[in-house]
């Protein structure tokens, strides 16, 4: 039990004046304790992570909380009204990760739901559900899982999680971008000046407690809580989650042209910003204690097996990346896209994704990562001349991209699930001819505005690269329904997110059949 009279006397002892933390009746808390949701994380066939944050202000400094710990109880249960506790435990919040907590949960059934809920100082969350997976090897013949990310909380309202709660899915892998570095005074998604829908609460993000409330501010939203409360995620980050195109140790936000912008900080420098941003991540999202930031860096990269219907590797395409060639950009490329030294994984992740892939076990190989894989050309319009690719994805890395093509032409039904691009699009990965993979690329769930379904220079887009077999420019998600026969990549989108509410339609289906690589539209 919590001994409120002993919690009190340590935060005097803190330096904090009792009525800071209590309530006017009485209560220990000012607000409600779990203001930013509960979520679930990283599953496995006997358990998963469960997390919560005790924020009762959440903009306020560290959340309200005084800096003392606090006993957090949780439990886990078979049926939603937790009549059959299978699980149960107390864990600590602490200070100094922002009162989160991160329980990781196991002994427990495979292949199916569970309901999990926290309680502090008398107080109760949110009820979560979660659900486990398949014991490895068991023959499995269907799955059902979401992809999405990108979520610009100035840009527009996250409607579109609303109805990603709806979905019967086994999880969501999230690709990233889940919060943005900065702040807009003006959007330009129509070509013309607009205002943001809602406005972010910091214009730039330098220090922990900026990350922090970054954070807390895109989780109160209920929609994302919604989502988050009933499906497992399976975190990453992409760039905005620090700095716009960041790499390595390297800040590529104020980068010129030529690629030597003496403003921008130096990676000691940035390398600070890093680690207090990986740590605010860390503190928001359900993923393991392995995941925690050490020296700024996150082991990210990891492996879930469905049964033996998926397998897929979760990547990182930021930590271990050599610097954008050409000085960044969308260009036309230079010498340094084909440098043979370049990586895009590192050595150790290429080496360890070589393995798992070798291992096989599995009818479908999924590569879940952030940015494209397939070298396009981005021309739209009829004054661009030269072909000109993407610096920030594998097109500006030739020599890696090459060896990751001729890795999944090494392995059956390899499927790469991808995010960044602010739109929808599809398409084979081909090498010498020869097609040896199926890439999907999921838009928004909010980043770039209500869009439409077509963008400028699409027809000229499209017919430059004829490994594309879709593209589209709303908001949504996908759903990839998955099966022994044929993987089904449904783009689910909304009509708009610049009001709270909209309407889902399903704008098309990519199908790839087992032992085809290339992908049809249905």
């Amino acid at each position: 039990m919590f001994d409120r009279r002993r919690f009190i006397a340590g935060a005097a002892l803190a330096g904090l004046a009792a009525p800071a933390v209590l309530r006017a009746e009485g209560g220990l808390f000012r607000d409600f304790p779990f203001s930013l949701g509960v979520a679930s994380g990283d599953p496995t066939s006997d358990g998963f992570v469960i997390w919560t944050r005790l924020a009762p202000e959440p903009m306020a400094p560290h959340g309200g909380m005084p800096l003392a710990s606090l006993p957090v109880e949780w439990e886990v249960a078979s049926d939603g009204g937790f009549r059959d506790v299978v699980a149960r435990g107390t864990a600590l919040a602490r200070p100094e990760l922002a009162h989160s907590v991160h329980v990781e949960v196991a002994g427990l059934q495979p292949d199916r739901p569970y309901y999990y809920r926290f309680t502090a100082a008398g107080e109760r969350s949110l009820r979560g559900r979660a659900r486990t997976l398949p014991r490895v090897g068991a023959r499995v013949d269907a799955l059902k899982f979401g992809v999405c990310g990108c979520q610009h909380f100035e840009s527009g309202f996250f409607g579109a999680y609303r109805h990603l709660a709806r979905e019967e899915l086994a999880f969501v892998y999230h690709y990233g971008d889940f919060i943005y570095e900065y702040s807009q005074d003006y959007l330009f998604d129509t070509g013309l000046p607009t205002r943001p829908v809602r406005t972010n609460a910091r214009r730039g993000l330098i220090d922990l407690s900026d990350f922090r409330a970054a954070y807390a501010q895109q989780l109160g939203d209920i929609d994302l809580q919604a989502a988050r409360s009933v499906h497992p995620f399976l975190s990453s980050f992409d760039d905005h989650e620090i700095r716009n195109d960041w790499v390595s140790d390297i800040d590529n936000w104020k980068m010129g042209l030529d690629g030597n912008d003496p403003d921008a900080p130096p990676p000691e420098v940035f390398m600070l910003r890093k680690q207090a941003a990986m740590q605010a991540w860390y503190e928001h999202m359900p993923v393991r204690r392995s995941m925690l930031p050490v020296n700024g860096m996150v082991a990210l990269n990891r492996e879930l097996r469905y049964g033996d219907l998926m397998s897929m590797q979760l990547l990182d395409t930021r930590q271990y990346r050599s610097d954008q060639p050409c000085g960044d950009g969308f260009k036309p490329p230079c010498a340094g896209v084909f440098d043979k030294q370049a990586q895009v994984l590192g050595k150790a992740q290429e080496e360890w994704l070589a393995k798992i892939l070798g291992e096989g076990g599995a009818t479908w190989n999924a590569i879940a990562q952030q940015v494209t894989m397939m070298s396009l050309d981005r021309r739209r319009y009829d004054d661009e001349k030269e072909k000109i690719v993407n610096l920030d994805s594998w097109a500006g890395y030739e020599a890696p991209r090459e060896r990751m093509l001729a890795r999944l032409g090494g392995v059956k039904n390899a499927v790469v699930l991808t995010g960044d691009e602010h739109q929808n699009f599809c398409g084979d990965l081909v090498r010498q001819d020869k097609v040896v993979g199926a890439e999907f690329v999921g838009t928004s769930i909010s980043s770039g505005g209500d869009g439409s379904d077509r963008r400028p220079g699409t027809d000229r887009f499209l017919a430059n690269n004829p490994e594309l077999k879709f593209a589209n420019d709303q908001r949504g998600y996908l759903v990839c329904d998955v099966n022994r026969d044929a993987w089904q990549t449904h783009f689910m989108v909304v009509d708009k997110v610049t009001t709270p509410v909209n309407t889902l339609s399903k704008r098309a289906t990519g199908v790839v059949e087992n032992g085809t690589p290339g992908i049809r539209m249905a």
